[in-house]
C-alpha cells in the first residue's frame, strides 16, 4: 500500500510539471501498483485522499472500529464511580477521551466516503459488521460482571478486559494497514496503534491487588 500510495505521489508531480492552462479538465493517468492498471484520474480529485477509492477492507475497518470504540466508552464510563485505583481512573479518562475523538474523525471519514462516492456514481452503502464477533470485544456477560463491580474487582476485570479489548484493536489496525488501500484510514490505523499499544503496557504494569 504505501507503493501505491508513492506512485501516486510521483503522478501527481509529473501532472504538476506537464499541466497547461485549459479550459477543459483533463484527466491524469497515475500508474498503477505493480502487476496492476494505470488509473484516469479526474482534476477534481487532486489534493484530496480520494485518489484511491476505499476499498471493502478499509470500510469494514472503520465501521468495525467505530463499534469497538464506542463499547471501550462503555466500559471507562464505568470506572469514575467503580475504580478504586487512581491510576485505573486516570488510564479510563485518557481511553475516554482518545476514543471519543476518533470516534467522531471515522464518522466524518464516513460521511466524506459517501459524498465522494455518490459525486462519482458510486454505491454508498457500508459493510455489515457483527460486532459481537469483533477481535477483543467483551461479551455481554463480561458487560454485566463489569457493572456489577467495585472497588479492587473492578480494576482487576477493567484490566483485563481493555487489554484483550485493545489487543482487539490492534489486530484490526494491522490487518488494514496491510490490506486497506485510503491514506486516511492507514493514518486513523496507525494512530489507534500507538496509542493502544502505550495504553496496554500502562494497564499489563498496573500493581493491582
Amino acid at each position: 500500500m504505501r507503493m501505491r500510495v508513492g506512485l501516486l505521489a510521483v503522478a501527481l508531480v509529473l501532472a504538476g510539471c506537464t499541466s497547461t492552462p485549459s479550459d477543459d479538465a483533463t484527466p491524469i493517468i497515475a500508474p498503477g501498483a505493480p502487476g496492476e492498471q494505470a488509473k484516469t484520474i479526474s482534476p477534481d480529485d487532486l489534493g484530496t485522499d480520494r485518489l484511491v477509492a476505499p476499498n471493502e477492507r478499509d470500510l469494514t475497518y472503520v465501521v468495525s472500529m467505530i463499534g469497538h470504540h464506542r463499547q471501550a466508552l462503555e466500559m471507562t464510563a464505568l470506572a469514575p464511580e467503580r475504580a478504586s485505583n487512581e491510576t485505573v481512573r486516570g488510564l479510563a479518562s485518557r481511553i475516554h477521551d482518545t476514543q471519543g475523538p476518533e470516534i467522531g474523525a471515522m464518522e466524518q471519514w464516513q460521511k466524506q466516503f459517501a459524498v465522494d462516492a455518490e459525486r462519482h456514481g458510486h454505491s454508498t452503502a457500508l459493510p455489515h459488521v457483527d460486532h459481537a464477533t469483533m477481535p477483543g470485544t467483551a461479551s455481554a456477560a463480561d458487560m454485566a460482571a463489569l457493572a456489577a463491580s467495585t472497588g479492587p474487582e473492578f480494576d482487576r476485570l477493567f484490566a483485563r478486559l481493555m487489554i484483550e479489548h485493545h489487543k482487539g484493536a490492534l489486530r484490526m489496525a494491522q490487518e488494514v494497514l496491510a490490506d486497506g488501500v485510503d491514506v486516511r484510514v492507514e493514518e486513523m490505523a496507525s494512530d489507534v496503534i500507538a496509542t493502544q499499544t502505550d495504553e496496554i503496557t500502562r494497564l499489563q504494569n498496573l500493581d493491582l491487588p
